[in-house]
């Protein structure tokens, strides 16, 4: 019952990626850690649902969130179907385990104007981190891709010549995406001063600190909330929002569900149409507008 078993087997079979893995690993590690200080015991395949439930109360207690317990439930709900499959538990304790009640966030995207009032910030800074994050922003923005898979961008994905980008995305699935010119021409310029960069040790990717290393998460967020700050004041100001601003954007211009599906890696429709509530209220604006009844 090797935790390292099931994350090679998520990561090897299921083609979950590593950030998926280590999130699962944490989780199961700390239920783990629960059965030792609370029932001293730590054999994950003998427990009984009762002591999950135990597990969710003091998680509920402890004032963490409805999701982010699912989160961990989920976690150990795989494990346990895992366990199930090489056959060292033959019942799973999670079988009948009803998800706790969650609010549906809505997600506010950025404006046009907004994001327009950014990219006017950056638009003359062409030092190294100045074009850097342009190019972050101008990406997010423009393809809609995750900030992981931003991360993880290397070199060889670029195709300039043909304007498109191979990203990476959930589970190992490829996908190739179109690049504005405008785009190119600032990775243009990046790669210009990414050149002069001295002891890159991360070479083959495309987004680097100043000392050389791909650019890791809390840098990316960062980036995108200081700059977002200057120009709106929604709470929410995340990389997930500027990806919410690009489907957003797209469907307010009436662009076609499955393009956009397409063009955000979803596997299926169902995670697309979250987009369409913002995309909705701008249609009914422009239906009462133009409607030759809507004023009587």
């Amino acid at each position: 019952m090797s935790i390292l078993s099931f994350t090679e087997y998520l990561l090897l079979e299921k083609n979950y990626s590593k950030l998926t893995v280590n999130a699962y690993k944490k989780d199961i590690e700390a239920f783990q850690k629960f059965l030792e200080l609370e029932y001293d015991d730590s054999v994950l395949g003998t427990v009984n649902y009762a002591q999950i439930r135990r597990w969710i109360i003091i998680l509920v207690e402890q004032k963490i969130s409805n999701r982010s317990i699912n989160r961990k439930i989920s976690a150990l709900n795989t494990y346990y179907k895992f366990l199930i499959k090489i056959g060292d538990i033959e019942i799973n304790p999670l079988a009948k385990h009803k998800a706790l009640k969650t609010s549906k966030k809505v997600q506010v995207p950025f404006s046009e104007k907004e994001v327009n009032n950014v990219l006017d910030v950056i638009a003359h800074n062409n030092t190294f981190e100045g074009l850097r994050n342009k190019l972050i922003i101008e990406l997010f923005y423009s393809t809609g891709i995750r900030r992981i898979e931003l991360i993880e961008i290397k070199l060889s994905d670029l195709d300039l010549a043909n304007n498109t980008l191979k990203v990476l995305g959930k589970r190992n699935k490829e996908r190739y995406v179109p690049l504005l010119h405008s785009v190119i021409e600032t990775i243009k310029l990046y790669k210009t001063q990414r050149q002069e960069l001295s002891n890159i040790t991360d070479f083959e990717f495309l987004f680097l600190t100043k000392k050389g290393v791909k650019i890791y998460e809390t840098l990316v967020y960062r980036i995108i909330n200081e700059y977002f700050s200057m120009a709106s004041l929604k709470v929410k100001k995340s990389p997930h929002i500027l990806r919410h601003s690009f489907a957003t954007h797209l469907l307010n211009q009436g662009a076609d569900l499955n393009a956009v599906k397409e063009l955000l890696g979803h596997s299926s429709l169902a995670a697309t149409q979250v987009y369409t509530h913002n995309s909705i209220t701008e249609l009914k604006k422009v239906y009462s507008k133009a409607h030759p009844r809507s004023k009587k």
